[in-house]
């Protein structure tokens, strides 16, 4: 696997290829649901091309960038047994240069939902994402659909700004437990690593009670039921809106929505979501 540290040097290795590229972007610590993408990546393109930077602009608390989990021996092997062609590994120097003052930023989408709990959030990411599209040049990019505002916010900004680029999501990878995959879940206590499970929990009854065409209140009001029984979890963010125009769900669920919680589990803010088809015969 090359490891490309400059601009200038993943360019010049893109630009000796021939054939389609995949990037996957990352912030490090990897697990089996980033190697889903790099799976998903090489059944569609020719090469591909996996990064790992952590973002120091998407961030709102300094000690939560600080303690992110940083495991860059064990990501090289990972990304190597699973065939990734090139690493771009670029310093936070490297992608923001003195004088950097450019941002980019999806007006509504970055400001609602989780982007009401983590202010400029999305803007940071929709900022590096457009970097990481102009230097590696790829013809896709692939995303996990957990963060599924993410994925929203980066194919609008795509759309938007004309891009080249494919944005593909991938599904949720859970633990045999339920527990979405992420790198932050490395930072939980065992104690706080069971207690999270209750997020997967509560989207199961959701999701149930949807099949039923029960109301979207009620629907809510059952999720805060479900994650207030687990003393150790503090529900942050709870938004029910329409898969496609990212708006709130209003009284039921009559097409394809998305329903998207936060929660903070032992000092650590989580994320999770689910996908919900509406109720074929609604009764």
């Amino acid at each position: 696997m090359n490891t490309c540290e400059t601009v200038a040097a993943i360019r010049a290795l893109r630009k000796g290829w021939t054939g389609s590229v995949a990037l996957v972007p990352t912030m490090g610590a990897l697990h089996a649901g980033h190697m889903a993408l790099v799976r998903e990546a090489k059944r569609r393109a020719d090469h591909v091309v996996a990064s790992i930077f952590v973002n120091p602009t998407q961030f709102g608390d300094p000690r939560d960038l600080e303690t992110y989990p940083r495991t860059l021996d064990a990501d090289r092997t990972l990304l190597t047994e699973h065939g990734v062609e090139a690493l771009f590994l670029p310093s936070v120097g490297e992608m923001y240069p003195d004088g950097d003052e450019t941002i980019v930023e999806t007006t509504r989408l970055s400001g609602l939902f989780h982007g009401a709990v983590r202010p400029g959030h999305f803007r940071g990411v929709a900022t590096v994402v457009t970097k990481l599209f102009n230097i590696v040049q790829p013809d896709m990019a692939l995303f996990g659909e957990k963060d599924y505002q993410q994925l929203a916010v980066i194919r609008t900004m795509a759309r938007d700004l004309h891009m080249p680029v494919q944005v593909v999501g991938v599904p949720t990878l859970r633990e045999p437990d339920g527990l979405a995959m992420s790198s932050r879940n490395a930072r939980l206590s065992p104690e706080a690593r069971s207690a999270a499970t209750v997020l997967n929990r509560a989207l199961d009854r959701a999701e149930a009670l949807a099949r039923d065409h029960v109301a979207v209140e009620r629907i809510a009001e059952t999720i805060r039921e479900v994650i207030a029984q687990e003393p150790r979890a503090t529900l942050r963010g709870l938004d029910i809106v329409d898969a496609e125009s990212f708006t709130p769900v209003v009284r039921y669920i009559t097409r394809r929505a998305g329903i998207m919680l936060s929660a903070e589990v032992g000092g650590v803010l989580l994320i999770d979501q689910r996908e919900i088809e509406p109720p074929k015969e609604p009764r």
